[in-house]
């Protein structure tokens, strides 16, 4: 999961320096319009690395855990992600 986790650690530099940003806005009382974009923006970049880690967690903890004989483990955990991403 390597390439995943660099990609992951990457995007969440991104986003640090964007809520950085998003808080200086508040502090200077820019409009609220284009605070609510970055915000927006934000949450994009919170799902695309997730996406990531979850791709990087398929191909290789999920992989593992079906050789090693854990289908029910890996299931259940996928069905875990499954449901909490959907509440």
């Amino acid at each position: 999961m390597s390439d995943a986790k660099d990609d992951a650690l990457k995007r969440l530099s991104y986003i640090e320096g964007h809520l950085s940003g998003i808080r200086k806005m508040l502090e200077e009382d820019k409009y609220c319009v284009d605070v609510l974009k970055q915000t927006f923006a934000v949450r994009r970049a919170i799902e695309k690395m997730e996406s990531i880690l979850l791709e990087g967690h398929l191909h290789s903890c999920v992989v593992e855990g079906i050789k090693e004989g854990r289908e029910d483990q890996v299931v259940g955990e996928l069905t875990d992600l499954y449901l909490l991403a959907n509440r």
